[in-house]
């Protein structure tokens, strides 16, 4: 608990394994903490916070590394989280935002050495083709809007020092419904605050 922020967690089945918070200045009108399917509510990677002008979906994507079976169970997420999503966009008529680690890189620029990494997952076609996908949906990756060069990571492998030479990945981002454009300030990735394998990412949007 913050000082001075509402704040919401998922419980996941498994204890350290995955999980999401919320901290937020306002309460959020809403919270929902599942998509209602077991399997994947059971992990806890999925928090939605309504608010004012928009609906929030705070989510930690599955790794799909470990083996096909896990890939099939991120690439399974992946198809039943868009249909909840918009299926409460339909319902609210609200615009909503996605922020979290998707696990995957979007494009070749997203990573440092792609050609190194094209049959492995976080990186597979079908991954990839999923954010396409989702994209095409209405949504719009709000870094990009100010940043299209290579070299942005939020994640390095840290078994083999990836941060200090720079070979990142940029896995974590603030997907923002089109309709919010206009509201868009400034979206920034924090390489230089440590303390994980990841990095803080920011977006900024005025009402």
């Amino acid at each position: 608990e913050i000082d001075g922020y509402f704040s919401c967690w998922t419980n996941p089945l498994k204890k350290g394994y995955s999980g999401v918070a919320t901290f937020s200045l306002e309460k959020p009108l809403n919270v929902l903490y599942a998509m209602g399917i077991d399997q994947f509510d059971k992990e806890g990677r999925m928090l939605v916070t309504e608010f004012e002008h928009f609906i929030l979906f705070n989510v930690y994507f599955p790794n799909g590394r470990s083996g096909e079976a896990r890939l099939k169970y991120k690439l399974d997420f992946c198809e039943c989280f868009l249909r909840f999503l918009e299926r409460i966009k339909q319902e609210s008529k609200k615009p909503v935002i996605l922020c979290g680690d998707l696990n995957t890189a979007h494009k070749e620029i997203d990573l440092a050495k792609p050609e190194k990494y094209n049959n492995v997952s976080g990186f597979l076609p079908e991954e990839r083709k999923w954010i396409d996908k989702f994209i095409s949906k209405g949504m719009i990756d709000s870094f990009r809007i100010f940043n299209s060069g290579p070299g942005y990571y939020t994640w390095w492998d840290q078994k083999v020092r990836a941060r200090e030479r720079g070979e990142g990945w940029r896995l974590d981002y603030f997907f923002i419904d089109s309709r919010l454009k206009k509201n868009i300030i400034n979206a920034l990735i924090h390489s230089d605050i440590y303390g994980s394998d990841h990095c803080p990412v920011e977006v900024i949007i005025r009402f």
